[in-house]
């Protein structure tokens, strides 16, 4: 019996299991690597995505035999750690993915291999541990007088080259500054909006705000709520918010997501019960809680009853749009915009709902790139993975320096956007100046072409 070549249908999604103690038996897991690798190899059609493939075929091809068999299995863990769990591969490259008989989940593999290398210990555990705990980060990291400090620190070569030596974060790497006037206690209250339900969309939101725009750029909450007031939207903000648990992720702590999700959950689920549209202004969070948490937890109803609820905020647009509830009233345009679409959303399978939304304002053009930035979260400031990031992103710097509207200037835009903030200002740092000053968040421009 012959195995068809590829797959017709949507990828489908196997439950994480993560708490069968199978799962962290590292034969085990090698032996599916293996499996996986040999499929790969015989394929490379991912080859252009990320560092894992690359290095992949680079150790197949310069073994002795040129096939997986002359590569010694410790070298995997060189395949895993230039993952970072973007879901690219799955969700939109991979021919073998479920339902395909031949059951190929390459990411969930690599968090699983990340899952063990976890439990055992690395020598960049405390490096990996402290990046990845971004609400404790941001609470010591906004208190007055320290936050000035922090911030002053990340800009001095002599401070950041002796936090690359002990920390192992690359001393080139931009990083983000942190704010004392955090979003959720500066946050607007909303206006007392009657609730106009949707036959799609609705009609009112509960904002998980992130630990990034909470701690670093809250300005992007704040446009997101004035785009609310202007379409009287009334809305709400989720209390007391934890993290959503993807840098644990990304690090194979799974237990650190799980006891995060212990805190995130009940509060997510009774608003989604209460009716709430959940927005999240970072695509990253918006997937943890649309797939990987419900895969971590598919018995869980809390889980599921947040997934249904959860929408990418230009997302929620469109569905708002299409139920003519959303206003079209945009008094400036935003002239030559290069829009980089994030792979965590990208892998959402909403559309480029941003896009879209953007394009329906006067005067504005819109240059979309749909690639990897190469940023990936954490991954991309670490010491040993930065230039990778840098090269990843090469085309994509590229790309958005080239507006094609853009006659004047050497076509550089007159904004460089993308739904993930921390990808914009690496695409902003891998550009080497021509977008200085330049980023702004999708939900800022739209806040800008409404006139607020």
């Amino acid at each position: 019996m012959t195995v068809r070549e590829g797959s017709l249908e949507a990828p489908t999604r196997h439950p994480l299991d993560w708490l069968n103690p199978a799962f962290y038996d590292e034969k085990e897991c090698f032996d599916e690597m293996e499996r996986i690798f040999d499929i790969c190899h015989s394929c490379r059609r991912c080859v252009s995505l990320c560092g894992s493939f690359p290095t992949l075929f680079n150790l197949i091809d310069d073994g002795q035999t040129g096939e997986l068999d002359g590569v010694d299995r410790k070298r995997y863990w060189d395949v895993v750690d230039q993952c970072y769990l973007c879901d690219v591969c799955y969700m939109t490259k991979c021919p073998y993915v479920p339902p395909h008989p031949w059951n190929l989940d390459f990411p969930h593999t690599m968090l699983r291999a990340k899952a063990i290398q976890f439990k055992k210990g690395t020598p960049t555990t405390f490096r990996d541990v402290t990046l990845s705990n971004t609400s404790a980060n941001g609470k010591l990291a906004t208190i007055p007088v320290v936050v000035q400090a922090v911030n002053a620190i990340a800009k001095i070569k002599p401070a950041r080259a002796l936090g690359e030596k002990l920390l192992g974060v690359h001393k080139d790497a931009w990083l983000p500054e942190y704010t004392s006037a955090v979003f959720e206690k500066h946050a607007k209250r909303s206006s007392d909006h009657p609730v106009q339900n949707g036959a799609r969309s609705l009609g009112k939101v509960a904002i998980y705000s992130t630990c990034y725009v909470n701690w670093n750029e809250p300005g992007i909450g704040h446009d997101l709520i004035k785009v609310l007031e202007h379409n009287e939207i009334p809305y709400i903000l989720v209390e007391k918010q934890a993290c959503c648990g993807m840098p644990k992720l990304e690090l194979g702590d799974l237990d650190s997501v799980a006891a995060l999700a212990k805190k995130t959950l009940p509060q997510l689920a009774a608003l989604a019960r209460q009716g709430y549209a959940i927005v999240t202004p970072i695509p990253s969070c918006t997937l943890m809680f649309k797939q990987e948490l419900p895969l971590m937890f598919p018995n869980d109803a809390d889980a599921q009853a947040v997934k249904a609820a959860m929408f990418d905020p230009f997302e929620y647009f469109q569905l708002r749009h299409k139920d003519a509830l959303l206003k079209t009233d945009f008094k400036q345009g935003l002239g030559n915009v290069s829009y980089h679409v994030a792979c965590h959303l990208r892998v959402q399978n909403v559309g480029q709902k941003t896009r879209e939304t953007l394009e329906m304002v006067p005067n504005t053009a819109v240059n979309t790139v749909e690639r990897c930035s190469g940023h990936a979260g954490t991954w991309g400031v670490k010491k040993e993975f930065h230039e990778t990031a840098l090269k990843i992103g090469g085309p994509v710097f590229r790309q958005m320096a080239e507006h094609p509207q853009a006659a004047e200037g050497g076509g550089l835009p007159d904004f460089i956007a993308s739904d993930c903030q921390l990808a914009g200002h690496h695409i902003e740092q891998g550009m080497a100046g021509k977008g200085a000053g330049k980023v702004a968040h999708p939900l800022s421009l739209l806040a800008r072409a409404y006139g607020l």
